[in-house]
């Protein structure tokens, strides 16, 4: 199978040759998170059919890539693979006892695809966060740990994030992620959005969510209710993950099964900057794609920015 993907994103050198994702791509160096080595930046992105599937086989002419507005060159682009930390942040408020059933069989998905060398950990959430699970090779101790979860307390989602980025720089492994599994927004943590925002921003850890929430049709919504959603998808954005909402709870397995995929099979495009980077100032960026003739509706998503180093 890698073999198989290998050859179709060559191919895609000297044609346009779009093929699904498969769960694993060839793999790229280590550390390809955005940074800048020296004078090159990389940034990872992943595209995607209308149907939220992971597309492989373009090439570097295919993408376009802005920092602060300025037209880079895409200098080269390749697979990424490489293994993964990954944090499971699990919402056990009591909102949560009608979904957790579904939500345990969406992380059994989820870790269903996952590369035998990745690192795994568990931070379930209501009142307060926990560290379930520390960072272990076995997901099977995390869906084990899953089968005792009970649904009670308040919903403290961002000082649970904050909990899962401070556990997941115990890791070694070039790339990092957080799969957050909810129901609604955020009612009694101690930080605040900002202060999460800007720690995502400054890390290194993409984000995916996967938000089962209320339409509030037959009730009054809290605030932070019907502020989740948005909070959720913020976050994600700016870490270049993005946001499932589920509106039935039998698609939770399938949205984390793609999630786990699409993890797997993005790429990663390279520039050198044409203006001089060593400012230590947050850098915007934007990514475009260029489709080849004939193909089909695509989206791209990618880190929102990267702070240059200073001098």
């Amino acid at each position: 199978m890698r073999l198989r993907s290998l050859l179709a994103f060559l191919g895609s050198l000297c044609g346009a040759h779009l093929v699904l994702a498969q769960p694993l791509l060839k793999p790229a160096p280590p550390q390809t998170n955005i940074r800048i080595d020296k004078s090159l930046v990389l940034v990872p992105v992943t595209v995607c059919d209308r149907f939220n599937r992971a597309l492989t086989g373009l090439a570097k002419e295919h993408f376009r890539v802005f920092d602060d507005k300025v037209e880079q060159t895409v200098t080269s682009l390749w697979a990424d693979d490489a293994p993964l930390a990954i944090g499971l942040v699990f919402d056990t408020s009591a909102s949560m006892d009608k979904k957790l059933q579904r939500s345990r069989l969406a992380a059994d998905a989820f870790f269903e695809v996952a590369n035998p060398a990745d690192e795994f950990f568990l931070v379930e959430f209501n009142d307060r966060p926990k560290l379930s699970v520390p960072l272990t090779g076995d997901a099977r101790e995390i869906q084990n740990q899953l089968l005792f979860t009970a649904s009670k307390g308040r919903t403290a989602l961002l000082d649970a994030i904050y909990l899962a980025l401070h556990e997941i720089k115990k890791s070694s492994k070039g790339r990092k992620a957080l799969l957050v599994i909810s129901d609604g927004g955020d009612n009694c943590s101690r930080y605040r959005a900002n202060e999460i925002k800007n720690m995502v921003r400054e890390s290194e850890v993409q984000i995916y969510g996967i938000g089962i929430y209320e339409t509030g049709g037959s009730r009054a919504m809290m605030p932070e209710e019907i502020y989740g959603p948005t909070l959720l998808a913020d976050l994600a954005e700016i870490s270049g993950g993005r946001q499932f909402p589920v509106d039935n709870l039998k698609d939770l397995p399938d949205i984390a099964a793609k999630i786990g995929t699409e993890l797997r099979n993005r790429y990663v495009l390279a520039f050198s900057p044409m203006a001089a980077q060593r400012d230590g100032r947050y850098h915007r960026l934007q990514v475009k794609l260029v489709p080849p003739p004939e193909a089909p509706p695509m989206h791209a998503y990618w880190r929102a920015g990267y702070f240059a180093p200073a001098e």
